[in-house]
């Protein structure tokens, strides 16, 4: 990560920014939307905006007494809150296929690891499998990405500094994602079935580059002259599922695979790496000593292949996975999209480093009928924007394109392909809003509104930094915060906004924390906000990641309305293990199950010395798992 300023508004005091944002929501805490239609005057002026619809009757309506776990939790395991049960659904190490041995701590191997669940889950994706044209929602297939390794919570006696060849093989294999079929019995309970349809994609996966960059020089090494092709995808963090029934897997943190950029000359391509985070001399993970790929001294332009958005066909195990160019090159923390009203497609995507941007991608054609067949290409082309917040509550999607105001060969950038993998430096120039790590990003098509989390900046504010400015208003922001952002005319094509502050994490107490304008007394408090989903009335659920350095909690998971009299307040429905991240909320097609995944159990201990046995309280590691959660 970067500490450079790349976008510098002018300083405002928090106070000032509270007030006037308040103000300008009133009426919707008012309940001003009163129908389908109403006519609302609000945050984003006068329009309309549909009424979420009744809640009568849903599993998961806001009308739960909150989970209120005791401080610290006593127990070495999750905790829900009442009228709602859960099943670990699947862990780390879980065989996928037919004949394979139990999980051994004692007896990994990297082929074995291939056809396991992965390590460290995170986003998850529920896809139906429908018969006679019934959807019961009890039969489907669920992504799962896995984002990262930890080799002391993997392998006993491991060694950071030393790490065997064997071990990091492992690794290599359980990063990526997992594709599982699952069931629900008729007791109500999940499970996962070994079998034909399950998938692994990991980082020995052969992947395709597609778009206006595949192919360019920058993307070529020497294994792959043409650029093309590349082994497996890196970092998965979060995703979306597109119009047409595939789904995206977006990567993130990639820096930290890779070593010696300071073998690198002067130039655009090591400043690049260098507000990546890519170190100088050797990784953190020493990965380059055993596969030069990773190597910059030997091979300069393989962190260009990552970075990327990937899709993948969910319901052909065979289909060879794709590198989206055209969504540009990030620390992709999120790729969920909507149509926009005249039937193309809009994917959303949180740079996640602090003082980096947010974007969108829309497609030039709309999405046909037909299934992935039909839209094969669709995501190879369209428009990839970078969000500029205006200190009046508007905003600009200003587009990526070269040729176009700044980027142009005057300036250094010298092809669209150029744009899109320097999307960063591509930002910068047109003056994009450096924001408080903008993760997770969530369209609400039910209200028409989009939703994006920003877990927190302790350096917004600080010397040499950007100041505060009204989309980030709180300097050193450990807790985090959640923008609601309107397009214009609710469509997800519109090149401007207006944008609001939802909510403003951390202890209710504290006076510069804000949850919609709701009674703070009544609220569950969060703080980190990371994941995002919506359901089908329009209710807001976040996942948090770092809430313990905030508030003396585990991470958790809250729903709250974002529209009528109970905006804003959070209800909190699961509490995480200790140690552990949630993320990875999803509900299946019926919604009457919701997924979320439980990361890095116990992190902080090791396989020799571990802080947590989750879910197994007999076993001998904390693996990380996805649990399913349905009312009682």
């Amino acid at each position: 990560m970067t500490s450079t300023p790349h976008s510098v508004a002018r300083t405002e005091t928090f106070e000032a920014v509270l007030t006037r944002r308040v103000s300008r929501r009133s009426m919707l805490r008012a309940g001003v939307v009163v129908g389908a239609g109403a006519a609302v005057h609000s945050a984003f002026g006068t329009g309309t905006a549909a009424a979420a619809p009744a809640a009568d009757g849903h599993p998961f309506a806001l009308d739960f007494p909150p989970l209120e776990p005791p401080v610290p939790m006593p127990f070495d395991d999750t905790a829900l809150a009442a009228g709602f049960t859960s099943e670990v659904l699947i862990r780390w190490g879980d065989g996928l296929f037919d004949g394979m041995p139990a999980f051994d701590v004692d007896a990994q191997t990297a082929k074995l690891q291939a056809q396991r669940f992965g390590f460290n889950s995170d986003w998850t994706a529920f896809f139906p499998l429908v018969r006679g044209g019934v959807d019961t929602g009890r039969d489907g297939l669920l992504w799962v990405n896995h984002e990262y390794t930890d080799g002391l919570m993997m392998f006993r006696s491991y060694d950071p500094d030393n790490p065997t060849k064997q071990q990091v093989d492992i690794e290599l294999a359980a990063h990526g994602g997992s594709l599982v079929r699952v069931l629900q019995g008729g007791g109500g309970t999940w499970r996962f079935l070994r079998g034909e349809r399950n998938r692994r994609v990991t980082a020995y996966t052969p992947i395709q580059l597609t778009g206006p960059a595949a192919g360019d020089p920058a993307l070529r090494t020497s294994a792959d002259p043409t650029g093309r092709l590349v082994l497996g995808t890196l970092n998965n963090c979060g995703g979306g599922v597109t119009g047409w029934g595939t789904l995206l897997t977006a990567e993130e943190n990639f820096d930290q695979y890779f070593a010696n950029n300071d073998a690198l000359p002067e130039g655009k391509y090591k400043a690049l790496n260098q507000r990546f985070g890519v170190p100088g001399g050797e990784s953190g993970r020493k990965w380059e000593r055993f596969y030069s790929r990773f190597d910059l001294a030997q091979e300069p332009n393989e962190p260009h292949r990552f970075g990327w958005v990937v899709e993948i066909d969910p319901f052909d195990p065979q289909s060879r996975p794709r590198k989206r160019t055209a969504l540009g090159r990030l620390k992709h923390e999120a790729a969920a999209g909507v149509s926009a009203k005249d039937g193309r497609w809009t994917v959303y995507s949180g740079d996640d480093a602090r003082f980096e941007f947010v974007y969108k991608f829309v497609t030039r054609d709309r999405v046909r009928d037909g299934g992935f067949a039909a839209n094969r290409d669709l995501l190879d082309h369209g428009t990839l924007y970078v969000a500029r917040f205006n200190d009046d509550g508007s905003g600009d999607w200003l587009p990526l394109v070269f040729g176009t105001g700044p980027l142009t060969r005057a300036n250094g950038f010298t092809s669209q392909a150029d744009i899109l993998i320097r999307a960063r430096d591509a930002g910068t120039a047109l003056g994009a809003t450096a924001m408080d790590r903008p993760e997770d990003i969530e369209p609400n098509p039910v209200i028409g509104s989009v939703y994006i989390a920003l877990t927190n900046n302790d350096r917004r504010g600080t010397e040499g930094n950007p100041p505060t400015d009204p989309a980030n208003p709180r300097p050193v922001n450990t807790a985090g915060h959640v923008i609601e952002l309107v397009e214009d005319g609710q469509d997800a094509a519109a090149t401007s906004f207006r944008w609001d502050i939802l909510l403003l994490c951390g202890d209710p107490e504290d006076p510069s924390t804000y949850y919609g304008g709701f009674d703070k007394s009544q609220v569950s408090e969060i703080a980190a906000p990371d994941n995002l989903a919506v359901d089908s009335l329009g209710q807001l659920w976040i996942a948090t990641d770092g809430a313990p350095r905030v508030l003396p909690m585990n991470d958790a998971v809250v729903g709250l309305p974002v529209i009528g009299p109970e905006r804003g307040r959070t209800r909190q429905l699961f509490a995480g293990v200790f140690g552990s991240e949630l993320t990875g909320i999803y509900f299946n097609s019926t919604e009457t199950t919701m997924f979320v995944a439980v990361q890095h159990p116990g992190e902080g201990g090791t396989v020799d010395e571990p802080t947590s046995r989750w879910p197994d309280p007999a076993g001998e590691v904390a693996r990380s798992s996805v649990v399913a959660i349905r009312p009682a």
